[in-house]
């Protein structure tokens, strides 16, 4: 500690020595940064407070049929792209800042040097956002502040409107791709379909689900069939055994042969429950169709060849039902054996196309599932073109954001800058660092020895003794007068600093 403080002694003993120096030094730095602070120019801020309303009745109304605009993050947005270049050379063209450059040189430098001076401030919680800018100019800073709120206000609905008409021309064009992709899906299904008519599977089926179907009417047909001739051979057998017992007395019979016509309203009945099934093509209505008119040729020639009073014309009852039991028997026998003729060759005819209908199957599932993914893309398509058009009405509708400016700019009239008070006490601190500075300096430049003990660690040799100084008055006064010019001097220096501070501070009221 004795070691540091002997240090310390020694320095501004040094100091002390070049102590004219210093003071000299410190007035030039001081008047010299005083004199620049004062002519500094005064800097005036304008500034403007807006108030951004992002709550809207259309959002709860309209969530459910469109994608709501993100409004927070669209203001969060231009609130930190607001100050950037190309913002800046708008600002520039409108309150003509640009016509004062030279070159473009200059003009980039007034771009970065306006940049630096404007400022974005706020919180997306308050949706308060304050904007300001330094100039030395009251009126340009005020027009510089209010290009900047419109440029604030104009990009938030011009950017989104352009997303918007950017989105919905991208899907407009993707919908007339997906258009062109339909109508030649569509062409290709027709020409397909064309070719392959006989052999297309029917709706909900395949071709081995189709196969075993018939498959499966063909063995229901022939057991019919067969059912059916057990049936009209047990009639046969049992007419075979009976003996035609005519009517006790003779019965003229009738022209209009009610037998015939019993048989005949019959299968007319049964062709009726037919048609509800079938068409007219089918093989049961052909057959029913075809007896019919056999009954009908039958009754006209026995009308023709039977007589009045002939014996033979009755028979008993029970064989004139079973004749019409085996009428209509036979009549069903002929209608089943069409079927089963007609299924038989269905399906030898599909057993010859085996090789063929599953790949013709394979193209046209390939083909539907080709359209139907178009079909489906492009209607979702369509849904979101309209779902853009609507967000991007949205966006632009003033309800869904609004701006309310709090403080408009204005040209202020008193200056928030540079604060002069400050830049002087700075400036007096520096000169006096200054002025200790080179004091030190010339001391080790043009070091002497201040004690026995430097110059004896200097020189390596003993210090045998020392000589005091013995002052004489006129000396003494001399020194007197020296300390006593130095303390005037610092005086002077603290003085000076005090009167430009007070002048600052009349200037300022």
């Amino acid at each position: 500690m004795a070691e540091l403080v002997a240090v310390l002694l020694s320095f501004l003993k040094a100091i002390g020595n070049y102590r004219w120096y210093a003071i000299g030094i410190s007035w030039l730095v001081a008047l010299g940064g005083w004199a620049y602070v004062y002519s500094m120019p005064d800097e005036y801020q304008a500034t403007a407070r807006v108030y951004v309303d992002t709550q809207s009745i259309l959002k709860p109304l309209m969530a459910s049929m469109t994608t709501m605009p993100n409004v927070e993050q669209q203001v969060m947005f231009m609130r930190r792209t607001l100050i950037s270049r190309p913002n800046v050379e708008r600002v520039m063209r409108m309150v003509d800042l640009d016509i004062k450059a030279g070159s473009p040189r200059e003009q980039e430098e007034m771009v970065d040097k306006l940049m630096t001076q404007i400022k974005m401030g706020g919180t997306e919680r308050d949706d308060i956002y304050t904007i300001s800018y330094t100039s030395a100019n009251p009126k340009t800073g005020k027009e510089v502040v209010q290009s900047l709120l419109t440029i604030f206000v104009e990009g938030s609905f011009g950017g989104k409107k352009l997303d918007s008409e950017k989105a919905i021309q991208f899907i407009d064009d993707q919908i007339k791709m997906y258009e062109e992709r339909l109508a030649t899906g569509e062409n290709a299904l027709k020409e397909f379909k064309i070719r392959n008519m006989g052999m297309l599977p029917r709706q909900g089926s395949d071709y081995a689900s189709g196969y075993g179907e018939l498959a499966d009417k063909l063995s229901q047909a022939k057991l019919e069939m067969l059912e059916t001739e057990q049936a009209r051979n047990a009639i046969k057998r049992q007419m075979l055994g009976d003996e035609m017992a005519p009517v006790g007395g003779a019965v003229v019979a009738e022209p209009a042969n009610p037998e015939i016509d019993e048989r005949i309203a019959a299968v007319e009945k049964q062709l009726d429950t037919l048609r509800l099934q079938y068409t007219e093509e089918h093989p049961d209505i052909v057959a029913a169709k075809r007896l019919i008119a056999s009954l009908e040729n039958r009754k006209k020639t026995e009308a023709k060849t039977v007589k009045p009073g002939d014996p033979g014309a009755n028979y008993s009852p029970m064989l004139q039902q079973m004749n019409v039991a085996l009428s209509v028997e036979e009549a069903k026998l002929a209608s089943l054996k069409a079927r089963v003729n007609e299924y038989t060759s269905r399906l030898a005819q599909m057993r010859s196309h085996s090789n063929m209908a599953p790949e013709i199957e394979a193209q046209l599932a390939q083909l539907n599932r080709d359209y139907s993914i178009n079909k489906e893309n492009y209607e979702k398509l369509v849904q979101r073109r309209e779902s853009a058009k609507l967000s991007g009405d949205l966006s632009t509708a003033t309800d869904m954001m609004s701006f309310r400016v709090v403080d408009p700019p204005t040209a202020p009239r008193t200056p928030v800058g540079p604060n002069r008070l400050r830049l002087y006490s700075i400036v007096l601190l520096a000169s006096l660092v200054a002025g200790l500075g080179a004091a030190l300096l010339m001391s080790q430049v043009r070091p002497t020895f201040l004690s026995q003990r430097s110059l004896r660690d200097a020189t390596g040799f003993p210090v045998l003794g020392a000589i005091s100084m013995n002052w004489t008055d006129g000396e003494k006064v001399k020194r007197k007068r020296r300390l006593v010019g130095f303390g005037v001097a610092i005086l002077s220096l603290f003085s000076a600093y005090g009167g430009i501070l007070t002048l600052t501070l009349f200037r300022s009221t």
